[in-house]
C-alpha cells in the first residue's frame, strides 16, 4: 500500500489466543481482555472463540465490551463521575472502586447490579518506569491495607491489584507474596481476586507452566476465591507491524534523518513516553546520542539513520539504526510490533495522514478493516 498501515496477522492472534485459552483451562481462572491495550472491534469474533469477557476503564470501553464484544464489562476507574456512573453501571458485570470515598459515594447506586470490588495497592512493584509503576509512592491507585476496615461492606465481593508491566511469571510469584502478606486476612470475606494485567504470557522466554503453577498453588490455598487475570499487551504480542515509507532524507551536523510518512508521538507514543526503541525489520538499532553523528557508526555498506515522524514537534524521532543499504524515497520501514496499545494510543496531531488498520487472513489476504481521511480529522474537533 502506498499509505502508512498497521497490519495485524490473523494467524499470530490466533496463537496468542490458543495459548492464553489453555493457560486459562488449566489453571482453572478467568483471563479477560483489556481495551486499555488492544481495542480493535472488529477482531472481536475471533476472540469471543477463545475468551468470554473484557475490561474497561472508561464510559466509551464500557459500552465497546457490551455493544461489539457482547458482554458486560469488569469495569475499573480511577475515579467514577455523577453523570456517567449509572450508564457505566449497565455495561458492567463487575465494577472496581479505586478508594473508599468513591465507594460511599456510589455504592447506592450500584448495590444489586454488580459485582462490587475495591482495588488494593501492596505497595511492591517491580516496575522499573516509573510512568507505569502503579504502586510508586504518593500513587493515586488503590487503597492501601492500613486504611481498610477489619470487616469490608457487606457488598464488597472483589479485591483488585495491578501492579505489573509486560512482566514474567517469576514476577507474579514474588508479588503474591506481598499481597497475600498485607490482604490475606481480608480474603475470606470476598469472592473473586482480579491480579490485573502485565502477565506476560505469549512472550517467547515467558515460563507458562511456572505461572499455571502459582495460579494452581493460590486456588489451594483460597478455593473460594475466582481468580481472574485481564492482560492487554499478552494478547497482541508480536502479531503485526506498522508499515511506513521514506518521504525524505535531510542532513545536519552529520546526522542524517529519514523522514517518515508516519510520526511517533501520533502513532507509537510509547517510543516517546517509555521510551524503548522497537525493532525495524532489516535494521540494527545503534545506540546512538541523539546530539552526536551517526556517520562515525556508519560502515561503506551499513548506513546509518535517524527515523524522523512527519510531525512538527520538533522531538518526533527515534535515533538511529543502521541498514544494509541506502535508504531511497518511498521505500518502507517496517516497525515490528505495533499492535498492542499503539493502535488505542494514536491521535491526529497535526492532521497526519493516520495509518490504515488492515487484518492479514489466515489465506494470506490482506482485508482493509478502516482507513482514515479529512473527515474523522475533521469530526474530531466538532
Amino acid at each position: 500500500m502506498a499509505t502508512p498501515i498497521y497490519i495485524i496477522e490473523e494467524k499470530k492472534l490466533r496463537s496468542n489466543l490458543k495459548l492464553i485459552a489453555d493457560v486459562a483451562r488449566q489453571a482453572d481462572v478467568e483471563i479477560i481482555l483489556a481495551f486499555k491495550a488492544f481495542a480493535l472491534w472488529k477482531t472481536f469474533p475471533i476472540f469471543r472463540e477463545y475468551i468470554n469477557s473484557t475490561t474497561a476503564s472508561s464510559l466509551s470501553e464500557a459500552r465497546l465490551a457490551l455493544e461489539e464484544f457482547g458482554a458486560k464489562a469488569h469495569t475499573f476507574s480511577p475515579a467514577y463521575t455523577d453523570d456517567e456512573i449509572d450508564e457505566i453501571v449497565k455495561c458492567s458485570s463487575h465494577l472496581t472502586f479505586n478508594s473508599l470515598t468513591q465507594y460511599e459515594r456510589f455504592h447506592d447506586r450500584v448495590v444489586g447490579k454488580v459485582s462490587m470490588g475495591l482495588r488494593v495497592n501492596p505497595e511492591y512493584s517491580e516496575v522499573g518506569t516509573l510512568l507505569y509503576n502503579p504502586c510508586a509512592p504518593g500513587t493515586r491507585f488503590g487503597v492501601s491495607a492500613d486504611k481498610l476496615p477489619d470487616t469490608l461492606p457487606a457488598d464488597i465481593e472483589g479485591f483488585h491489584c495491578h501492579c505489573h508491566c509486560e512482566s514474567g511469571a517469576d514476577v507474579l510469584q514474588r508479588t503474591l507474596v506481598h499481597i497475600e502478606e498485607k490482604f490475606a486476612k481480608w480474603f475470606p470475606q470476598i469472592k473473586w481476586l482480579n491480579l490485573g494485567g502485565g502477565h506476560l504470557m505469549t512472550r517467547k522466554d515467558y515460563n507458562v507452566p511456572l505461572l499455571i503453577n502459582i495460579l494452581k498453588g493460590l486456588h489451594e490455598r483460597y478455593p473460594w476465591l475466582k481468580i481472574i487475570l485481564e492482560p492487554g499487551s499478552a494478547f497482541a504480542w508480536q502479531t503485526g507491524p506498522l508499515v511506513s515509507h521514506v518521504v525524505d532524507i535531510v542532513e545536519d551536523k552529520g546526522i542524517k534523518t529519514a523522514i517518515l510518512d508516519v510520526s511517533f508521538t501520533c502513532h507509537m507514543p510509547d517510543c516517546l513516553e517509555m521510551p524503548y526503541f522497537p525493532d525495524v525489520r532489516g535494521a540494527e538499532h545503534v545506540d546512538v546520542d541523539n546530539e552526536t553523528s551517526n556517520q562515525k557508526y556508519e560502515t561503506s555498506n551499513h548506513p546509518v539513520y535517524r527515523l524522523g515522524g512527519n510531525s512538527c514537534l520538533s522531538g518526533d524521532f527515534m535515533s538511529s539504526w543502521k541498514f544494509d543499504h541506502e535508504l531511497k524515497v518511498g521505500e518502507e520501514v517496517i516497525f515490528e510490533d505495533m499492535i498492542h496499545y499503539t493502535t488505542v494510543k494514536t491521535c491526529m496531531f497535526n492532521g497526519i495522514t493516520h495509518p490504515a488498520l488492515g487484518m492479514l487472513h489466515e489465506d494470506g489476504n490482506l482485508e482493509i478493516l478502516r482507513q482514515f481521511g479529512y473527515e474523522d480529522y475533521r469530526n474530531r474537533m466538532d
